[in-house]
């Protein structure tokens, strides 16, 4: 009998317990394909400014694109906000490179340190018709015709009124050999406030080629200024772990955690004790699934995280958020966002203490912000 009580009760707590959302979520649209000068925007990355001149300053940022296909006149594109993510300022495109696919922004606010109060943001540059499976290894094209993936660095003082010019840091964040695409994110970077590393900016990669993708991270110890590439994690071969997000926990460590291809339709993950210069081997995420899409993850401090993803193995639907209030170890506690059609998310924690999920929707025609109140404890 104690025995069945005991099993009873581990199936329960392996159970992520289910709330629906409010009839209606507070919503708000960031990027509107046809708006701005662009057909299609995908692929987003935000960030809170927590410097104080502009505290509490959501930038948004997305690959404004001509038309739905990953590589073409891609520029970066980016919308501001002053009151907590209800309403959006100006279009802008800061990057616009003739002839350039550009794609995957990455961002991260330096709050600490070298540079304290920088938005550092990090995306690559494809050239336009070349994309994952045309591009090669090395760091200049054999031939005529350029066949690099690139990875550009920009940066802004001013919690993104203004913004450096692109600086090339290919170098610095791919290997010379066997590598032939890299992709930062897409997402977030974080920068580590724990242990003997604390104050690395971390911009989570993967590195092609397509169908061997591996990740890990490119770091920085000087707020920006130069950057060292970590090992890849090791896998098992039964995956493959590609578009990956990052974050530290209480003890310093540092979690990866990645869309999976060709293994089982669920997330991948790995651990780094070295403040992402190594990483322990990848291994699923029982509670968490995924359809192969990229998915956002943040840590609100040492325990609580949260994770905002498809909850289907087959489906870009079922946005949902999850909840860990034990580093990521487990994810009992899950909300629903969005019903319908829900792909790439991530999310940030707002100024009123709710938790903004960016996500695209409608069809890849709408980005949006929802605010969702996380249940207290």
């Amino acid at each position: 009998m104690i025995a069945t009580l005991v099993l009873m009760l581990a199936a329960r707590l392996a159970t992520p317990s289910f709330a629906p959302p409010s009839p209606s979520l507070p919503s708000a649209d960031i990027f509107v394909g046809g708006e701005g000068g662009h057909p299609v925007y995908r692929i987003p990355a935000i960030t809170r400014i927590t410097a104080a001149t502009h505290s509490g300053r959501l930038i948004a940022f997305a690959e404004g694109r001509g038309n739905l296909a990953d590589n073409g006149t891609n520029d970066i594109v980016q919308r501001a906000s002053d009151d907590d993510g209800k309403t959006w300022g100006a279009y802008r495109t800061i990057c616009d490179l003739p002839g350039r696919s550009l794609n995957n922004p990455c961002v991260v606010e330096v709050a600490s340190g070298a540079h304290a109060g920088r938005v550092l943001l990090m995306f690559q540059s494809y050239p336009e018709g070349c994309g994952e499976g045309c591009v090669t290894a090395g760091f200049e094209p054999s031939g005529a015709k350029d066949t690099i993936c690139r990875t550009l660095l920009m940066h802004s003082d001013d919690a993104g009124d203004t913004w450096s010019a692109p600086r090339e840091v290919t170098r610095e964040v791919k290997r010379a050999t066997r590598a032939t695409s890299v992709a930062t994110g897409p997402g977030i970077g974080i920068q580590l406030a724990r242990g003997a590393h604390k104050g690395r900016v971390l911009m989570p990669f993967n590195e092609g080629p397509p169908d061997q993708w591996r990740v890990y991270a490119a770091y920085s110890d000087d707020g920006g200024d130069t950057w060292r590439l970590g090992d890849t994690a090791p896998d098992d071969e039964k995956g493959v772990a590609n578009e990956v997000q990052m974050f530290e926990r209480a003890d310093g460590t540092v979690v990866l955690n990645a869309r999976q291809h060709l293994g089982p339709k669920q997330r991948t993950q790995a651990v780094s004790r070295d403040g992402g210069a190594t990483w322990s081997q990848l291994s699923d995420v029982r509670d968490l699934p995924d359809p192969q899409c990229m998915a956002g993850v943040l840590a609100l401090d040492g325990s609580v995280v949260v994770f905002t993803g498809c909850d289907s193995p087959s489906r870009r639907a079922l946005g949902t958020l999850w909840i860990s209030r034990d580093g990521g170890e487990t994810w009992p506690e899950k909300l629903l966002v969005e019903p319908e059609g829900f792909a790439y998310s991530l999310p940030v924690q707002l100024a009123s203490g709710e938790i903004g999920v960016v996500h695209e929707t409608a069809g890849y025609k709408r980005i949006v912000l929802k605010r969702v109140k996380l249940p207290a404890r």
